[in-house]
């Protein structure tokens, strides 16, 4: 069996990112002052369908291949909306939605159904060699919430920054490698 290893990066900071409102499909990112700096020779780059994930690829390389299982979730009606206008209207389905990991108050997807989601494509992830996956806070808190088999609810401990990575690898099972 050949050894995987896959680094996840969060997209770039979006204007929502920086302003406090959730995430849209189609949010763009704020422009770099300069560009990550990733070692590519021999890396092959994934990437979510989202804008803001692709543009952040496209800084990475110009071959990025779209991979649909690092969408986003799906926040249903509270895609684009303050957390500050949340809080004011609607603070007990936010809280529940924090605390309930199944929750999906808003009528998008749970977090404990981006984990399930998550879950699966990391178990059938068989790609040998060194992959980049660019992709969003909340997918990478799935994905460690998933390797480290600790609750669900660990997840709204982990802050996921821009540009942001978390170093896996594989060989018979996924582990988190620190640098």
């Amino acid at each position: 069996m050949k050894a995987i290893r896959l680094t996840l990066i969060c997209h770039a900071l979006t204007r929502a990112q920086k302003t406090g409102h959730l995430h849209r499909v189609d949010d763009g990112i704020l422009p770099l002052s300069q560009p990550p700096t990733v070692n590519l020779p021999g890396v092959r780059l994934l990437t979510a369908p989202e804008r803001r994930a692709r543009e952040s690829a496209a800084w990475l390389s110009e071959l990025a291949e779209v991979e649909p299982a690092l969408a986003d979730c799906d926040l249903g009606r509270w895609q684009g909306m303050a957390l500050k206008q949340l809080q004011a209207e609607q603070p007990q389905a936010l809280a529940d939605w924090l605390q309930d990991p199944a929750n999906a108050v808003h009528g998008g997807e749970s977090f404990a159904a981006l984990c399930k989601r998550m879950a699966t494509w990391l178990a059938a992830f068989d790609r040998p060699g060194e992959w980049l996956a660019v992709t969003h806070p909340l997918v990478m808190r799935a994905v460690l919430v998933q390797v480290l088999g600790c609750p669900m609810s660990a997840g709204q401990r982990i802050d996921v920054l821009p540009l942001s990575r978390l170093e896996l690898s594989f060989t018979g099972q996924w582990r988190l490698r620190l640098g």
